[in-house]
């Protein structure tokens, strides 16, 4: 693999014994490292993900932590990159009378350019599926009595409020292998007004981006090759013409979490893709930390972070650069303080595996990768604790953890988290899919046990307003950098805590455990 020198300017500029003495600088050092503009945001893949992968590596030696595998820190992975040409492509709506209108892709409609290769041409019905949501065993089952073979299945976001956001995350994140597998041509997914969180204008800069999908077609979920898009709202009205019903009454419908209906639309989608494709490598950064009684070393706990971001892409007032700080230097530079505080208490019981993934912002590819091929045996991982974006915007006085209470994990976080004077909440925004949107879902479809801590806030809260206005005008920007307000010595107290959960995880007499009823605990 290329290599380049790494960047230390940092170090050279506080001095390594300065660092060693000060934990927050050294958090900090490592943070302005990984987001400076000279790693040019660290896509998946590039000599600049490389460079990012080499200063993990360095500072992981730096702590005494030792590589995990048979090639040493590094885990290879293979990807397919696909690149949709928006330019080239066509899309258009057509009536049973036959009148057209066209869909500009790229603008109007957004084709997805990840999970696998798109069709290249296709004329299709459109039927709406509600929320797209198969839970039979939660009294819900959006799929009931539909034929969708052959067919283009819309959905609109949000779900049933008396579902548990992790059971809903977990069946959108599912319902594209599954409608697949019932023969749909593609999906299309609508968003309410009330429940955007990245302006369309930002969600077009971004699909310009090339998807990535795992080289090896075994581990893809979705087998043939399905339409996947996203279609701008201020255009939904579109879809329901003629239909009796209303893009309108359906989201006021769905931000209020009621019964939505399903019905065939009196449209087709027809439509060609123009795609190129291509195979590129990215490595995963392993480091472990052998633990400390013979017969529960040969057991794992992980502690995670994606290391990817989105590199460099279409420029928002003039920069380039999508630095990722928060998205996740905050969580690289959180997972090798972890490494400091095991490294420096007395030996764990378990052994700890320190991990650094690639291609998260590709649909958490590199995780999914070691979750299913680990480079320790597969039985011997009992949990994960995955560091993504926690915000420390203000003070740390509550956390919440996507699906905290499906495992005996939720326990260890408030026992934790309990003398140290921080509160454990629900997740406040259950239908923003938090649970599927982060490494630690890897591990658990894997039957694996997993938290997700982040900053609390509550609906209404000043807090509440400050992560809104992070999300809508920072998150996947060129402006989640350097310059903005991230409180660090809130940040060691989120460290602190998470390197709690880990100790006694670690030191338990009994594995983690689903709790009884989850949909997560594996047979």
């Amino acid at each position: 693999m290329l290599r380049r020198p790494l960047l230390l300017f940092v170090f050279l500029l506080l001095g390594l014994p300065a660092l060693a003495a000060d934990p927050a600088a050294q958090w900090w050092a490592d943070v302005s490292t990984l987001a400076h503009d000279d790693m040019k945001g660290r896509l998946t893949g590039t000599p600049d993900y490389l460079r990012a992968a080499d200063y993990v590596i360095g500072r992981l030696k730096s702590e005494g932590i030792r590589p995990a595998g048979t090639e040493g820190y590094l885990q290879p992975v293979t990807f397919e990159q696909q690149v949709v040409d928006h330019a080239a492509s066509r899309a258009e709506l057509v009536d049973a009378k036959g009148a057209v209108t066209p869909l500009k892709v790229g603008d109007d409609l957004l084709i997805s350019a990840g999970s696998g290769p798109r069709p290249p041409q296709f004329d299709a019905p459109l039927v709406f599926i509600g929320y797209g949501l198969h839970l039979p065993k939660h009294g819900h089952d959006d799929f009931a009595g539909l034929d969708l073979k052959g067919k283009i299945a819309v959905m609109i976001s949000g779900g049933p409020a008396d579902i548990a956001g992790a059971v809903k995350s977990n069946a959108r994140f599912e319902r594209l292998e599954l409608l697949s597998k019932l023969g749909v041509v593609g999906v299309i997914g609508l968003t309410t007004p009330g429940q955007v969180e990245i302006l369309w204008e930002r969600q077009k800069l971004l699909v310009r981006q090339p998807g990535m999908y795992l080289a090896d077609a075994a581990l893809r979920d979705v087998k043939a090759p399905v339409f996947a898009a996203a279609l701008d709202p201020a255009k939904a009205e579109l879809l329901f013409q003629g239909s009796g019903h209303s893009f309108a009454g359906l989201s006021a419908l769905a931000d209020s979490s009621k019964p939505v209906p399903r019905f065939a639309l009196p449209l087709r989608l027809r439509a060609s893709i123009a795609a190129t494709r291509s195979q590129l490598s990215s490595p995963n950064v392993i480091g472990v930390l052998e633990g400390s009684d013979p017969k529960r070393k040969s057991e794992y706990v992980t502690v995670s972070a994606h290391l990817d971001h989105l590199g460099v892409a279409a420029p928002i007032n003039g920069d380039a650069i999508y630095n990722g700080a928060m998205d996740n230097a905050t969580g690289v530079a959180s997972v090798l303080d972890m490494a400091r505080r095991l490294k420096a208490g007395p030996p764990p019981k378990r052994s700890i595996l320190f991990l650094f993934f690639t291609a998260e912002e590709k649909g958490l590819l590199g995780s999914s990768y070691f979750a299913r091929r680990p480079t320790v045996p597969k039985a011997g991982i009992v949990a994960n604790l995955n560091l993504d974006m926690a915000l420390p915007l203000w003070p740390l006085t509550s956390v919440f953890s996507p699906g905290q209470d499906e495992s005996s994990l939720g326990d260890d976080l408030r026992a934790a988290a309990a003398p140290m004077g921080i509160a454990v909440t629900a997740d406040p925004m259950p239908d923003r899919n938090s649970f599927t949107r982060a490494d630690q879902y890897s591990f658990v479809r894997e039957g694996v046990p997993a938290l997700f801590p982040k900053f609390g806030f509550a609906k209404g809260t000043p807090q509440f307003e400050m992560e809104r206005e992070w999300r809508s005008t920072r998150y996947h920007s060129p402006s989640d950098d350097l310059s903005q307000p991230i409180l660090k010595d809130e940040a060691m107290k989120l460290n602190a805590l998470a390197a709690a959960v880990l100790r006694r995880v670690a030191d338990a007499d009994a594995r983690p455990r689903w709790v009884a009823g989850s949909i997560f605990a594996k047979d």
